[in-house]
């Protein structure tokens, strides 16, 4: 036997392994489903986490006439580094095909997988790279960019191949190879690469994202997709996605569908959060909420993650500096709140805030692990000027609950040993998660709740089992915030419709 048929013989079956990892998923009701794997989490993956927020701005162009979103100058965009991502699945780039695994995320929106190109990055050497030479449908297009993360940022440059995703060729579909990745980031990943299901406004370049060519091409008739992840530890299939529709056997009940409210990302309001039937109080007018399924974890404000974390008995680690100020100013924030003075002017005048033009500065909980100036103190000034604001909500709080002083005071100080830590996760007595109360979002009118055993991640460490509080505190100022983060835990307790054709998102409890 020659040497050319031997090769022509081994490329053949190569293919026909490629052609074979992908069952078809097509099935007679025109949906495309998609088996999602998922993967254990451990305690450093966890802990190495982060959520992290920062302005950009941008200019709005005079032909843009969408009234149903805020048109604003300057966006609050959140970042992340996809180390707690549990969730993902297979596609493939070229002709013939090249197969990689993407974490399908509606928290952004480019496509991107490491290139052959990529020979600084060690990460890029623990994952599959696509080879532009071997595809025959590969166009160059060179542009360079970068895509901002958690903890710094990829780069690569744009290419246009054909990508399938189940049985769907998306033809001359544009991506991102990526050259460069942060070594802690993604070196211990399992999966190659990120699929954005957000929207071309915020992908880089403005590219047209994967699933909007999905319906461009005529491959699904309604442009809608729908999510159901599994949280059965024990199961086989981590979860789905379905292309063009709803698969009625994930989900009880009806969907509540709410409006999207902002462009670029899968932004909703929500209401109150309860913890049992107790209001949390920040978010009773509304706070805006971002539907991500690339994180695990459910953020929002330190304020209410506090409340949540007492309530469920998560240890703190901040507590002595929030309790300085309670100590010093609890009287007077007490008196100036009987006195009826307005609630956001009091840590101004108490000196503990300052004013920057129009609004008052205050950096979060979240930034002020990274300062260290005040004598006697591990934080700086603005520090303090957190720890007063948060200390005014609750008080307000517990007033509105006509609570004595004493007893106001008394669950303040419990408050600040609670606080969640800033650059890590807030543990619990895995032996009390079943006596937890049940912790309740408001999302068009109604009520969600999740059950300690949804929003509890239990993490086998050295042969030993840790539990975790879903919650971290992601802190965003007004008018942009504040903003709740609802990743995989919200997921795999409500089954999730995006619903790009009517601008919505609905919930369903999952089956």
């Amino acid at each position: 036997m020659s040497m050319g048929i031997i090769k022509c013989l081994l490329v053949a079956l190569c293919i026909w392994a490629l052609s074979d990892s992908f069952v078809s998923t097509t099935s007679s009701d025109g949906l495309m489903r998609i088996g999602l794997k998922k993967r254990s989490l451990d305690l450093q993956s966890i802990n190495a986490a982060k959520i992290t927020s920062r302005e950009v701005f941008h200019p709005r162009g005079s032909g843009d006439t969408n009234s149903d979103f805020n048109d604003v100058n300057a966006d609050i965009i959140y970042l992340k580094n996809y180390l707690d991502t549990q969730y993902y699945g297979e596609i493939s780039i070229g002709t013939p095909r090249q197969t990689f695994t993407v974490v399908f995320d509606t928290g952004s929106s480019n496509l991107w997988v490491p290139s052959s190109k990529c020979i600084l990055s060690i990460a890029c050497y623990t994952h599959s790279k696509y080879r532009a030479r071997l595809s025959h449908t590969y166009t160059k297009i060179g542009i360079h960019c970068k895509i901002p993360y958690g903890s710094g940022s990829l780069s690569g440059f744009f290419s246009q191949d054909h990508v399938k995703v189940g049985d769907f060729l998306i033809k001359n579909q544009e991506f991102v190879e990526v050259t460069r990745e942060g070594f802690l980031t993604f070196l211990g990943t399992e999966f190659d690469g990120v699929l954005g299901l957000g929207f071309s406004d915020t992908a880089a370049r403005q590219v047209t994202p994967v699933w909007y060519n999905m319906f461009l091409q005529h491959h699904v008739s309604q442009k809608i997709f729908s999510f159901w992840l599994n949280r059965d530890p024990t199961a086989k299939l981590g979860g789905e996605i379905v292309f063009g529709g709803i698969d009625w056997r994930h989900f009880r009940g009806d969907h509540t569908y709410v409006p999207l409210i902002r462009r670029g990302y899968w932004q909703i309001q929500v209401g109150d959060i309860l913890i049992e039937n107790y209001s949390t109080g920040l978010c009773k007018g509304g706070c805006t909420a971002i539907v991500d399924s690339g994180t695990a974890l459910l953020a929002g404000p330190t304020a209410i993650v506090t409340q949540i974390n007492h309530a469920i008995g998560a240890a703190g680690v901040v507590s002595l500096e929030c309790k300085a100020v309670v100590f010093n100013y609890g009287n007077m924030i007490w008196e100036y709140l009987i006195e009826g003075i307005r609630p956001e002017i009091i840590c101004v005048d108490l000196g503990l805030c300052f004013y920057n033009g129009s609004h008052h500065v205050s950096p979060g909980i979240a930034s002020m692990a990274q300062n260290r100036t005040w004598e006697g103190s591990s934080l700086d000034e603005s520090a303090f000027c957190t720890f007063c604001e948060m200390i005014v909500f609750w008080v307000e709080v517990q007033l509105k609950q006509e609570k004595t002083k004493e007893k106001v005071f008394k669950y303040v100080n419990e408050l600040c040993d609670r606080l969640p830590n800033p650059m890590g996760k807030s543990f619990i007595n895995c032996d009390n998660v079943a006596s937890m109360p049940y912790i309740s979002f408001t999302i068009g009118n109604k009520s969600f709740p999740l059950s300690p055993e949804q929003y509890t991640l239990r993490v086998e460490e050295s042969c030993a089992t840790v539990c975790l509080s879903g919650f971290v505190p992601f802190d965003v100022l007004p008018p942009e915030g504040p903003v709740w983060i609802l990743g995989d835990i919200f997921l795999g307790a409500y089954h999730t419709v995006f619903d790009f054709g009517n601008l919505r998102i609905g919930f369903a409890k999952s089956a």
